[in-house]
């Protein structure tokens, strides 16, 4: 038996999903024509509240066209530490938009104060100047933490009162959402433009959006252009998560439900550190104490018994959960992790 807990990425559609697929009406997407397509980018823009929305390839590329379309070369941008554009993209927003990061916070999370504290006007002779603010929810380096409407709200004001714009990541909003049984659309509503990925928890084998105003939308499509995203007959992939939309996010409960199983179980082996409060969604971290093997190591023998994850630092271990793996394949993953930091 094999249980994959290294990403809620390995996901295989499932039957309704590819019959779904293999019958999307579709069009050229490049000329606006495919009709799955458009379906979902209405339906993706009503999800999170804002005028208009883009589908492209990845979430990567929606935050690299959020950047694009907000920032130009040489402005800051202000992002929490371990954030997934400053941490995951190959260093593509000083490549291609020409930004910088500044990081503040602990484990993805940053207040008003932090923004405040870090903010610089514009100066013909000094620093890079603050032009936006990025904030990623949930938290993927923080263990799929979630961000407060009260944290966000703060965020937001000193951010306006400062002439800044909000991007949020929003690759994970889903499983945010569920969690505080809130909508999408009310955790989106600070932000100029928000991100939304379908091939993380819920499923699909491709694609995100990038949601905002009609006008920013527009000056999205060219930057998708510029980046490659242009996908032509792109209704067959749009299907797949227009199916998650309708299928995939109310069960994500389950998987966050497994999380906390899995956690718990972990925090029982000695030398294992898991903060279990932390556990909000479908990540968990475990922290290895000294006496414990290196992640590396310990991510190996996991491998020949059949459980993987992911090392996350020379001592932590990421396991995330998802579609694929069941109560009792996360309760076999607990026993085998078990036994294999025991020896």
């Amino acid at each position: 038996m094999t249980v994959d807990l290294r990403s809620d990425t390995v996901t295989r559609p499932s039957p309704g999903m590819r019959a779904a697929m293999a019958a999307a009406e579709v069009g050229d997407d490049v000329f606006g024509e495919d009709p799955t397509v458009n379906a979902l980018q209405e339906r993706a823009a009503a999800l999170l509240g804002k005028e208009a929305a883009l589908f492209v390839p990845s979430g990567s590329m929606a935050n690299q066209i959020a950047l694009k379309i907000h920032c130009q070369p040489g402005d800051e941008v202000v992002v929490g530490a371990g954030s997934h554009n400053y941490a995951f993209e190959s260093g593509a927003a000083g490549a291609i938009a020409g930004v910088q990061f500044t990081l503040v916070g602990r484990g993805g999370l940053f207040t008003a104060a932090d923004v405040e504290a870090v903010f610089k006007p514009s100066h013909l002779h000094g620093h890079a100047p603050t032009r936006l603010v990025c904030v990623e929810n949930t938290h993927n380096s923080g263990g799929g933490v979630v961000w407060s409407q009260e944290a966000i709200a703060g965020i937001a004001a000193s951010a306006r009162d400062r002439g800044l714009v909000l991007h949020l990541d929003g690759a994970r909003l889903m499983n945010a959402a569920v969690a505080q049984a809130v909508s999408a659309a009310s955790l989106a509503a600070q932000f100029d433009t928000a991100s939304l990925c379908f091939s993380k928890g819920l499923g699909a084998p491709v694609g995100s959006v990038i949601a905002g105003s009609k006008a920013l939308v527009d000056r999205a499509h060219r930057f998708r252009k510029m980046l490659g995203g242009g996908m032509r007959q792109a209704g067959i992939v749009a299907a797949a998560a227009l199916y998650a939309l309708e299928n995939n996010v109310q069960r994500l409960a389950d998987d966050h439900a497994n999380a906390r199983f899995v956690g718990g179980q972990l925090a029982t082996i000695p030398g294992v550190s898991v903060d279990l409060a932390g556990v909000q969604t479908n990540i968990v971290l475990a922290d290895l104490g000294p006496d414990l093997p290196v992640a590396a190591t310990v991510v190996e023998a996991l491998r020949a018994r059949g459980v993987l994850c992911l090392p996350f630092g020379s001592r932590r271990l990421r396991l995330v959960t998802h579609l694929d793996v069941d109560q009792a394949a996360c309760a076999h993953a607990a026993t085998v992790i078990a036994e294999v930091l025991r020896r």
